[in-house]
């Protein structure tokens, strides 16, 4: 093992580090005087107070007060020790350290060294893929399907779009053959978990993900054939140790110079539209990878941007993470915009359909996050009723609390009251008792109390995954209908409530009220109400959470009853059952896949 790094080594890699180059991957920096100054990383301002110096090689921040070296930023940004850090410099920097024992190495990391073998291996992959796509006839299929997309040949190089071939064994085989031993390969996330010989994507359209560096460190697989129910329409890598989904975003390579330039980015909701939006000259986009947008997504940005501009699909689930998006770029203190898909569902649709021109409209006439809420708020509340101007007011109090400035918060408190004609002094009252306001209107029979309701209700996994669908976005039970019925269901209080909003649902009455309406238990009508007040906010995150959970447990229930009847035929096999048993086995194959994709 080597010992500690060189102090010589640690001078030399100091030496080498443009300390302005260095802060200015992650801050955008400007002269003034001898020093370059930005905006803070470590803490949240508008009036650049960071400084820092080039000859000294050191930064200072005025307002928070924290300082320091190249090692000491690099290991708050990149959250690593102290040797990982002089490790990650000396690789920059093309510095051979030196170690108290005398042996050498560019990286002495085990991890970091881990890291980059894996993501040397994802390279290599994401490159045979690409030809498996371009190149030969079982990638025709997947060439045939992107080009009518819209994509051109130029734009699948950029971003090294493939095929994963539909026989799950040649990739381990190939591999294997290329001296990679067989646990690397085993932990890569290549491959299944339950059959370590099959690759985890087949038969599916795959897109590269690239660290900020352009390395490529996971993939994403979009379903092509087949039966579609029994397929998700996407597989992605889970984390990996040189991956984190919640801290990278799509395309991020290959957008950062353009957001620096133009001081803001696109977030959009997935590869394709990212791609599209590249591909007509809006070089300034980038998606999250996975559910939702994370806060750390929001901070690699917010240091080289005046604004977010959030492209989610117009459906009902794009505009609940349209919403969510807005409340989380605020609460980081970064100004919002909108772009309202007039021309299709999403970017890639209206650039197939409409082209580059009108997409790039679509860009130019967002708007202002609070217009946009409003005109939801208006969809949902009637202008001329007290209750719509008292539900609106609540709901819009939300996106108040999340701006950071006193003037914002009085300038959009004055949005509202134009828009629904509110006095801005009840307005105010009603802001700062709005916790008592929404739980008259959460509450309005609370008095009615029946004594002898009183059992306690368990709240099992099943339950709280149903009550979770319980919203005023139909949409939500939509996708939880999907995967499961009320037969799928074993408590007795999820298959009752389940079996309500199948109903509400069928009436086209699907809401709240009118859910509670047809609950007779005071008790469960109480534990429905608190969980949808908990739920505010976030309810897209938990509803997908939930539905995968709902999904795994009738997977398993299909998994077992499959077992069942192998172990059936498995006993007394007759010459007719043996295709019967090789398509059990399949299909009990495919749902030990789809339960692995679901635990990511």
């Amino acid at each position: 093992m080597p010992g500690l790094i060189a102090k010589e080594s640690i001078d030399e890699v100091a030496e080498k580090t443009d300390i302005v180059s260095l802060v200015s991957e992650y801050v955008p920096l400007e002269q003034r005087g001898s020093n370059w100054w930005g905006c803070c990383p470590f803490h949240n301002e508008k009036t650049p107070s960071f400084s820092v110096s080039q000859d000294k090689k050191f930064y200072h921040c005025f307002g928070c007060g924290v300082s320091g070296n190249v090692f000491d930023f690099v290991r708050e940004m990149e959250k690593l020790s102290f040797v990982e850090s002089v490790e990650f410099l000396a690789k920059k920097a093309g510095v051979q350290l030196s170690y108290s024992n005398g042996s050498a190495k560019s990286v002495d990391s085990s991890a970091s060294k881990i890291k980059d073998e894996y993501k040397n291996l994802y390279t290599r992959v994401a490159g045979m893929f690409h030809y498996m796509l371009m190149e030969t006839p079982a990638g025709k299929f997947a060439l045939g399907y992107i080009l009518k997309r819209g994509l051109s040949q130029e734009i699948l190089e950029k971003f090294k779009i493939g095929y994963s071939p539909s026989d799950r064994k040649w990739l381990k085989q190939f591999l294997l053959k290329k001296n990679y031993s067989e646990d690397f390969l085993n932990n890569s996330g290549l491959f299944s978990k339950n059959y370590p010989d099959c690759a985890f994507f087949s038969d599916r359209l795959m897109f590269p993900i690239f660290d900020k560096d352009g390395d490529v460190v996971a993939m994403g697989g979009r379903f092509l054939r087949g039966d579609a129910q029994k397929s998700p329409k996407y597989l992605n890598s889970g984390d990996l140790i040189q991956y984190k989904k919640g801290s990278t975003l799509y395309a991020f390579n290959f957008a950062k110079s353009s957001i620096r330039e133009k001081h803001k980015v696109i977030f959009c909701e997935g590869y394709m539209d990212c791609i599209a939006y590249h591909q007509c000259g809006i070089t300034w986009a980038v998606a999250p990878l996975g559910t939702s947008l994370t806060d750390e997504q929001i901070s690699l940005v917010k240091h080289f941007v005046e604004e977010i501009y959030l492209s989610f699909d117009s459906d009902g689930a794009g505009q609940k993470a349209t919403k969510r998006a807005i409340l989380m770029c605020r609460k980081q203190d970064v100004a919002v915009k909108v772009i309202r898909l007039s021309g299709g569902k999403d970017p890639a649709e209206i650039m197939l359909n409409f082209g580059a021109e009108y997409l790039t409209n679509e860009v130019n006439n967002a708007i202002f996050d609070s217009d946009y809420l409003l005109s939801k708020l208006q969809e949902l509340y009637p202008k001329d009723t007290p209750m719509g101007k008292s539900k609106a007011s609540l709901d819009f109090f939300e996106y108040i609390d999340s701006l950071q400035s006193d003037v914002q918060k009085d300038a959009c408190l004055d949005q509202l009251c134009q828009t629904y004609g509110i006095e801005k002094e009840a307005a105010r009252r009603d802001y700062f008792n709005r916790d008592k306001v929404s739980y008259r209107f959460r509450n309005a029979s609370t008095e009615q109390k029946n004594p002898a309701d009183s059992e306690k209700i368990k709240v099992t996994a099943e339950l709280q995954a149903v009550m979770t669908a319980v919203t005023e976005d139909v949409s939500l039970f939509q996708k939880m209908c999907e995967c499961v019925s009320v037969d799928d269901l074993s408590d007795s209080y999820s298959k009752q409530l389940f079996a309500v909003m199948q109903e509400c649902q069928k009436n086209g009455s699907f809401s709240v009220s009118n859910i509670l309406n047809r609950i007779d238990q005071e008790n469960f009508r109480k534990l429905i109400i608190e969980n949808v007040s908990k739920n505010t906010g976030r309810i897209q995150e938990s509803a997908e959470s939930c539905i995968s959970y709902l999904k795994r447990n009738a997977y398993k229930r299909k998994k077992m009853s499959i077992m069942e009847k192998i172990s059936s035929l498995s006993r007394s096999i007759l010459p007719e059952d043996k295709a019967l048993l090789v398509e059990l086995t399949k299909q009990k194959m495919e749902l030990d896949f789809q339960i692995e994709n679901l635990k990511d």
